[in-house]
């Protein structure tokens, strides 16, 4: 992912008024580490570690130009919890009319419709950064201002490597 703007999903809503410090993956703490250091999707990631159904709260979401762009809240099923607040960046050209139709109505988070349609994907990891809370951020994640949360940029592709999505993935402060 070398050469593109990492967090692009995440400034197409919020500019940049959060400062990000990009981390090795082993300087993250080990919760996020644990959630976040990985090839697979995230949905089926915190849906193992939560033992809960992930759900999908989208809040912003635009479509244009055979893209699909959204800002949403993974929650847990059983409690409502948050437990990542995304933006997302996807390639709606990939899909056939079925989970395509799952991806524009927000039905699933993105990870669910692949597994559930069974797409082949790849995950490429591009990049694990901290990031002080924001306004947005406290009022999605439940954090407290200026909080430091651990998030990644990722890169999905389809089983032939044509692009799927770019996310940024962002947690609200995990206990080990």
């Amino acid at each position: 992912m070398a050469g593109m703007d990492l967090l692009a999903p995440l400034r197409r809503f919020y500019a940049a008024d959060a400062p990000v410090t990009f981390v090795a993956p082993e300087a993250l703490p080990e919760g996020e580490r644990r959630l976040l250091v990985h090839d697979g999707d995230m949905t089926s990631r915190l849906a193992a570690h939560h033992g809960s159904v992930i759900t999908l709260e989208a809040h912003e979401m635009t479509v244009a130009d055979g893209y699909l762009q959204r800002v949403s809240i993974l929650r847990r099923r059983d409690t409502g919890a948050a437990v990542e607040f995304g933006a997302i960046r996807i390639a709606l050209d990939g899909f056939t009319a079925e989970p395509r139709g799952q991806i524009e109505r927000a039905e699933l988070p993105l990870g669910a419709v692949l597994v559930e349609n069974a797409i082949p994907f790849t995950s490429h990891p591009g990049g694990f950064f901290s990031i002080g809370a924001t306004a947005y951020l406290t009022e999605y994640l439940g954090a407290s201002a200026g909080q430091v949360l651990y998030g990644r940029c990722n890169r999905l592709r389809h089983g032939d490597g044509r692009l799927l999505a770019d996310v940024v993935e962002i947690l609200p402060p995990v206990s080990a």
